[in-house]
This record gives C-alpha cells, structure tokens and sequence, in this order.
C-alpha cells in the first residue's frame, strides 16, 4: 500500500504515504504533514482510523494525538520523552506508550 484515497469537503485526494510526515488529532478532525510542506490537510476522521487503516510497519503512534511516519524520524531524546523529525518537529511521547515505541524503533 504505498497510496490512500481520502474524502474533504474539498473532494476526494489521493495520498502518497511516503510524503506523510505525521497525522495530529483534534476532537474528531485529523490533521495531515506532508515532508514537501505543502498546508496540512484536515479530514474529517479520528486518529483511531488511520492507525486502523495505515501500514503498521510504516507508522507508529507516540500519544494520544500524533501518529508518525517512521522514515522521518531522526532521534529519541535521552530521556525518551520526545523524538525529533526530519522537518525539526518535536514530538511528544507519552508514558503509557514510550515502551511501545521503544521497542517498534529498535525492529
């Protein structure tokens, strides 16, 4: 799966998973980054969707509001509270989940 065909209110979009950087949650809206930095796409989906729907191999959820493309990210922090991505994005990692990430990191 290296596409997603997603619905907007402005009509339908094809998405190259590659060019994903991270999808943020907001209530029940998501927000797309693309590594091309085009503006964030905004869908009308929960974050529960994509994780459900994306390749579990390819992206990894770090809190309770970010699902992240693996191949952007550059480093943990020492603390592993956070991880940098390629674009200079920081990003948090919860508690519940750091041994989860952890561990998908070192597959």
């Amino acid at each position: 799966m290296n596409y997603m065909s997603l619905a907007t209110s402005k009509g339908l979009y094809r998405l190259d998973l590659h060019n994903i950087v991270r999808i943020q949650s907001s209530s029940n809206y998501c927000r797309i980054y693309f590594a091309d930095k085009r503006h964030p796409l905004t869908v009308a989906k929960v974050l529960h969707w994509f994780e459900d729907n994306l390749p579990a191999d390819k992206f990894l959820r770090t809190h309770r509001t970010h699902l992240v493309n693996r191949q952007y990210i550059l480093n943990l922090s020492s603390s592993s509270q956070s991880m940098q991505l390629s674009n200079g994005e920081k990003i948090s990692i919860s508690k519940r989940r750091k041994h989860r990430v952890i561990e998908k990191l070192c597959d």
